[in-house]
């Protein structure tokens, strides 16, 4: 099984900036997309980037500029630099990767989720 794991959330004051982190392991074969979601209390589970294994990023429109996804291979680990945060970034933040295994099996991975709170 492969496990992920986020760090990194915490409170900040509207205009400050947190680094998240997500660390997989276990037996892992090979990762190749991942990404970060949140989910705001009431609110759908939305994606806020993702990025691909040669580091080819995508961001949603309301983060765009204002963070920055990245990945290091070799420790199987992808973080999340925000920067600006904004009150309406206040949400729980969930990291994703897909996951395929020696068979060629395709599964997709979920943490479980690190609670990000920005104060007004």
């Amino acid at each position: 099984q492969v496990h992920l794991v986020e760090s990194g959330g915490g409170l900040v004051q509207a205009g400050g900036s947190l680094r998240l982190s997500c660390a997989a392991s276990g037996n892992i074969f090979s990762i190749n997309a991942m990404g970060w979601f949140r989910q705001a209390p009431g609110k759908q589970r939305t994606l806020v980037a993702t990025i691909t294994r040669g580091n080819t990023a995508v961001y949603a429109d309301s983060v765009k500029g204002r963070f920055t996804i990245s990945r290091d291979n070799a420790k199987n680990t992808m973080y999340l630099q925000m920067n600006s945060l904004k009150p309406e970034d206040t949400a729980v933040y969930y990291c994703n990767a897909d996951h395929t295994d020696s068979r060629g099996s395709y599964s997709s991975l979920w943490g479980q989720g690190t609670q990000v709170t920005v104060s007004s």
